[in-house]
């Protein structure tokens, strides 16, 4: 079978060796002759796989014991409410920056508990930037920030210094560069994009913040629950868990900062092809282009009908899941970790190949 250039926006592309070494596990894991489907959460095989997954995450982002790593389940979705139930403190009053549907999502969770200050908003311009030039409230109990923006391709290049609590949701991003987790109080990240399948949510809380919220949290929505459990409170998505496990490893072996690197190359391989191509142009603003999802547009003036054209193209080309979200239109090349330089070439190719035909 031919190679497919996956740019999937999520659940995405993982590396081909996690998907051998996983299969294997669903047929017999570890040797035991029983797969990893059907074995008890609290057996030694499985705790082991917990321990390591855990274990990673602190060795990739250089944490110490003062952090709390928890697999746990609800996605991004929950994670909004997880967050602001754990970090909402006696004012409660929180401070977030939206800067897309996600973000949106994540201020509808913070109002439904406390006062929201949005500090900063893109959806002026379609958020297709990064505020900046804001001001946190200092009696904020948090500012919760959402790293990168699947949808309209735009990421947060600088974190923001402040003294209030900051929280990101990180599900777009995680482990695509190098950074200091040590500035954030609440990192949370669905795993399904560069960490592993649909399924598992990754949480790191610092331990100070735990069992400090000012309201009553609800119990399976208590960071303190699954901390006091090891994230086992109730069964845990075993196979997300166990293939996120192997994922990380393929993370520390490669490291951050080549991870980083090769997706910087990516990114600066599509933007400058979008920035050259007349048949086409970028969509975010290109201080705050996101180097894992790309998104552009058909040139002002082109029929909208040559997108079907170019999709065309790119079938042929065996490149797949191209298409832009529908908020934004055109086209969207989710650029995750575990796509190789050469499919970005690929792409890059077609679109050459789309302007000598129909430019």
């Amino acid at each position: 079978m031919s190679k497919i250039h996956n740019f999937s926006a999520g659940p995405s592309i993982l590396p081909q060796e996690v998907f051998q070494q996983a299969s294997q596990a669903v047929l017999d894991f570890n040797g035991i002759g029983l797969s990893l489907l059907e074995i008890s959460h609290r057996s030694k095989d499985f705790v082991a796989v917990m321990d390591e997954a855990q274990a990673l995450v602190r060795e990739i982002y250089n944490l110490g014991d003062d952090y709390e790593v928890m697999f746990l389940q609800g996605g991004a979705s929950l994670g909004f409410l997880m967050s602001a139930y754990n970090m909402m403190g006696a004012n409660k009053k929180s401070a977030y920056l939206t800067t897309g549907t996600w973000a949106k999502n994540a201020v509808k969770e913070g109002r439904s508990l406390g006062e929201v200050v949005e500090v900063g908003s893109s959806a002026d311009a379609n958020f297709n930037y990064i505020p900046k030039g804001y001001t946190v409230p200092s009696d904020c109990d948090y500012f919760h920030i959402t790293s990168n923006n699947t949808i309209f391709g735009t990421q947060i290049h600088d974190f923001p210094k402040t003294e209030v609590p900051l929280v990101c949701d990180m599900s777009s991003d995680i482990f695509c560069r190098e950074l200091d987790a040590k500035q954030f109080d609440v990192i949370y990240a669905g795993a399904q994009k560069n960490m592993g399948p649909a399924g598992t949510t990754l949480y790191i809380v610092k331990k100070d913040k735990i069992g400090k919220s000012s309201m009553k949290v609800p119990t399976m929505l208590d960071f303190k629950t699954h901390a006091d459990k090891e994230s086992m409170f109730n069964t845990p998505p075993v196979f997300a868990i166990y293939v996120s496990m192997l994922v990380l490893r393929w993370i520390k072996a490669n490291g951050l900062a080549k991870i980083g690197q090769t997706n910087a190359a990516k990114a600066n391989a599509l933007y400058s092809e979008v920035d050259r191509n007349p048949m086409f142009k970028g969509t975010a603003a290109k201080e705050d282009r996101s180097i894992m999802n790309g998104c552009f547009l058909l040139n002002d003036g082109l029929d909208e009908s040559l997108g079907q054209n170019f999709l065309d193209l790119c079938k042929e080309a065996n490149i797949s899941g191209l298409k832009g979200h529908r908020s934004v239109g055109g086209f969207r090349a989710s650029m995750y970790n575990a796509l190789p330089l050469e499919s970005v070439e690929t792409l890059v190719d077609v679109m050459k190949t789309f302007e000598s035909k129909f430019g």
